[in-house]
């Protein structure tokens, strides 16, 4: 596997070989090499990598993600973060993966195609669609020559430990925008190590088209690997297994956002998680306002307009939704609409467009303004220490869905900007800090209010704990395996599903499950496309003439989170613990009461311990 080595600070570019099945393997590689676990994530030492899979450029859908591994600001270890269709351009640079360090004098973009790198002092616009735009106009002839695609960062990567990196499809014969072709990398914060690490605000990547390895291009030897699996030739198989996110006729919808909330309903975790304390009927009856003020709109629109698209490359499932041109996927329309008190759809659309704006990671920022909201409700806070003008309605028994809506979404904005501007103190603190820093510090300081209200600030947030410092929120579902002890958060590399079992069972379920999603990214495969990838994928790996990957991956990946003090923790939050205790009432565990903090502690540790036991015997 080649790679480009380019250091911004000297402007040097290498290139280095390495046997490695997929970007995260590589990435390991180059990682363990430097001993990067004693470093500061966000040290110039540590590489910035990013790549694609092996199988790009032939007759395979959804096999053109591209894949940043990076030492996360937020939880403190190695983390992998995907964007869809930006391999499709980004596979003609040169090499298969690049490796940025050192910290660039300036602001830098790089421009690269065919193993060649250009560095250009550039001043990034003010949002990452002005920055695109801007880099199209400066060097429209490098677009439009090798058909490139822009990598960018917002004005969030260098105030807040939250910054995503932001990929924006340009169409090269206009400079239009392609819709639906932007995507977000952005859990653990990619965009803030790579600006406030390296100081490099742009890539632009692209270069002729061709497939890694010849035999991925042949249709009738992919063919052979599909009947020999499914019974039926690829395209076929990838139809059946792509329902959900193209057109699923059961609900009448198709996408993450059009499926997932008629067929969650009751389980949607609203108000930062506080649903989980409703009664089962009450949570319906949010549901169906849920379905009724946030879900028909948008599928009304769905049903009038057809706005899909893909990614950006060639692929059919098109589950790329759009309503009246914005982008609509369910975890940053949830995190900007019920999770902080918003049922109104229409409220929704330009709160998750500033975040995108500004290049926030959505589904942390949710968390990030649930929390603040809590804390402001229960008295923790006041409204201006936060920097917005009112207290938010977050009392889901009170709820008054127009107004309070409204209200909330209203005040959401304004913690946003605040949030990346510093506005206050407390959202200093949280922007540079994270929620978990932020909780204890701000506990300290407003002892007094933590008396008072009988609640610490930890207690109103939901996230694992990662060594000292680091920690990882949870996508949006009311499921254990989100919180769980696992060595890599934030992605669904866990048993993600809304169920209950024995810690060992749990712990062997979320396993087998980390393999599987991680033996994907590490192929640059849609999740989308897992249904069908994840049967063959040892088939094309073998097919390409290459040596799949091992479940040693994550074995390695344990490995660098002990020694860089980021193995996970015991829940430190009543409401994270909460969040186990309710699923299991829920789903009658009747063997687990979790009546004492001991029954958490105990269940923590044993699935920790069986987890342990499959990791590091394989």
């Amino acid at each position: 596997m080649l790679i480009l080595e380019i250091d911004v600070e000297r402007q040097r570019v290498s290139k280095v070989e390495l046997d490695a099945s997929g970007p995260i393997e590589a990435a390991l590689a180059l990682h363990k090499r430097r001993e990067t676990w004693r470093l500061d994530p966000l040290s110039p030492e540590v590489p910035f990598v990013f790549g694609f899979g092996p199988f790009v450029g032939g007759r395979l859908f959804g096999v053109h993600r591209l894949v940043f591994v990076f030492k996360s600001p937020q939880t403190r270890m190695l983390h992998v973060s995907t964007m869809g269709g930006a391999a499709y351009k980004a596979m003609g640079m040169g090499a298969q993966a690049v490796s940025i360090v050192g910290r660039a004098s300036r602001r830098t973009a790089l421009l690269i195609a065919s193993g060649e790198v250009q560095f250009v002092e550039f001043q990034p616009g003010g949002d990452v669609y002005e920055t695109a735009r801007r880099l199209y106009e400066l060097h429209r002839d490098f677009f439009a020559r090798n058909d490139a695609r822009a990598l960018v960062v917002g004005p969030a990567a260098f105030t807040t430990y939250n910054g995503a990196v932001v990929s924006v499809d340009v169409d090269v014969r206009d400079g239009r925008l392609r819709p639906g072709a932007e995507d977000f990398a952005g859990r653990g914060g990619p965009g803030t190590a790579l600006a406030q690490g390296h100081n490099v605000v742009a890539v632009v990547a692209g270069g002729p088209k061709r497939p890694l390895h010849d035999r991925v291009a042949d249709a009738k030897a992919l063919d052979e690997i599909f009947k020999a699996r499914f019974g039926k030739p690829y395209r076929d198989a990838l139809n059946e297994k792509t329902v959900k996110y193209r057109y699923d006729s059961k609900v009448g919808a198709g996408g993450t956002f059009g499926v997932n909330y008629p067929h969650y309903r009751d389980l949607l975790p609203l108000f930062g998680y506080k649903s989980i304390y409703m009664p089962r009927e009450e949570r319906r009856r949010h549901a169906e306002l849920v379905l009724e003020l946030f879900w028909k709109p948008f599928k009304a629109e769905q049903d009038k307009s057809r706005e899909w698209y893909n990614c950006g490359e060639p692929c059919p499932v098109l589950c790329k939704k759009a309503w009246r041109g914005k982008k609509v996927d369910y975890e940053p329309f949830h995190a900007m609409g019920p999770f902080i008190g918003n049922y109104v759809f229409e409220e929704a659309v330009p709160l998750v467009d500033r975040v995108d704006r500004l290049g926030l990671d959505a589904i942390e920022m949710g968390h990030v303004i649930a929390w603040l909201f809590d804390a402001v409700h229960v008295g923790l806070l006041r409204p201006e220490e936060v920097g917005i003008g009112d207290v938010p309605a977050f009392d889901p028994a009170k709820f008054e869905p127009l107004g309070d809506s409204r209200r909330n979404a209203k005040l959401a904005s304004e913690l946003v900007d605040g949030f990346v501007s510093g506005a206050t103190e407390a959202l200093s603190l949280v922007a540079r800090r994270g929620i978990r820093a932020a909780a204890r510090e701000l506990e300290r300081r407003f002892s007094d209010r933590v008396r008072a209200t009988g609640c610490r600030f930890r207690d109103l947030a939901v996230y694992a704990a990662l060594g000292s410092e680091g920690y990882m929120t949870p996508s949006f579902y009311w499921a254990p395996g989100l919180v769980a002890p696992m060595y890599m958060l934030g992605r669904y590399w866990s048993n993600y599903t809304p169920t209950f079992m024995p810690p060992e069972d749990f712990a062997e379920s979320a396993y087998r499950r980390a393999i599987a999603e991680m033996f994907i990214d590490n192929a640059g495969v849609c999740r989308f496309h897992r249904g069908w990838a994840e049967e063959v994928l040892e088939d094309l790996y073998r097919l390409a003439g290459l040596k799949p990957p091992s479940p040693a991956l994550y074995r390695e990946l344990a490995y660098y989170a002990k020694l860089s003090g980021a193995e996970p923790l015991p829940w430190e939050g009543r409401r994270t613990r909460d969040l186990i205790s309710t699923l299991a009432s829920e789903l009658g565990a009747r063997e687990w009461r979790f009546a004492e903090y001991e029954d958490y502690y105990e269940w923590w540790m044993r699935f920790k311990s069986r987890l342990d036991q499959l990791v590091f015997s394989e």
